[in-house]
């Protein structure tokens, strides 16, 4: 039972004064750690407890936050952590895996019962495989069963082509690519799934660090393809788990 819930359930036997359940409401559902308010009750309210985002943090605040969801019973998801912070982490939490590409950690007490449908992950260049792995970290880690396609790009669509098979039959695809951001498209035009597109800030000067990428994403006249921002496997992963659980 949630902590909302046993709140509720508490007022309704008459174990708990309204006044009461006020406060716990107001300070119950999260946990104030001083440098950050950890969402405790995001998995009730969203179905996914709340993903630390590893960039920009200290080790200590890092280690703050993910005791705080560890003790409310949640698994975890660091994203953009790097290693030396992954080392820390994983002292304190043995028991974590530390994905190097992706620079994700995990703390998870058992993996999800995983999906019959698939999300396929479309990686246009080896340079482009940090975004793709963050997608796959992250979609596998709420329970999607995830098929990869990696150095595909549309350079040698042979490549591409050879995995027909795989492209059709997944509930929802995920593609990355730099340069000038071609590979969505094509996916996109051979497909009846949704297409979640991923520019990422491989490339050369004109590319813009992505921005090139993005905007050729944005004007593709592809149907069923959507972007999401730059290098950001993440936010695709997750909407493709999403999809897929739909």
């Amino acid at each position: 039972m949630s902590k909302l819930r046993q709140i509720l359930q508490a007022v309704q036997d008459g174990s708990l004064e309204i006044e009461q359940a006020a406060e716990q409401l107001r300070t119950g559902l999260y946990e104030d750690i001083g440098h950050s308010r950890v969402d405790h009750d995001r998995l009730e309210r969203n179905g996914a407890s709340e993903v630390v985002f590893g960039q920009g943090k200290s080790v200590s605040q890092l280690l703050d936050i993910v005791r705080s969801l560890r003790q409310a019973g949640q698994d975890v998801l660091v994203t953009r952590i790097d290693e030396e912070k992954a080392v820390q982490l994983a002292a304190k939490f043995p028991s974590g895996t530390y994905n190097q590409n992706a620079r994700t950690f995990v703390l998870q007490d058992q993996a999800p019962g995983t999906t019959e449908t698939f999300i396929a992950i479309v990686c246009a260049g080896t340079s482009d495989l940090p975004v793709a792995e963050e997608a796959r970290v992250t979609a596998e880690f709420y329970g999607n069963q995830v098929r990869t396609i990696y150095d595909a790009g549309v350079a040698g669509l042979h490549r591409l082509v050879a995995e027909m098979d795989t492209l059709r039959q997944a509930r929802v695809l995920v593609t990355v690519a730099g340069m000038e951001g071609a590979l969505p498209s094509v996916v996109a035009g051979l497909v009846k799934a949704p297409v979640i597109a991923v520019p990422t800030s491989v490339g050369y000067g004109a590319s813009f660090g992505g921005v090139a990428a993005l905007l050729a994403m944005l004007n593709s006249c592809a149907s069923g393809l959507s972007v999401v921002n730059i290098d950001n496997g993440f936010g695709a992963g997750y909407l493709a788990s999403t999809i897929n659980k739909l």
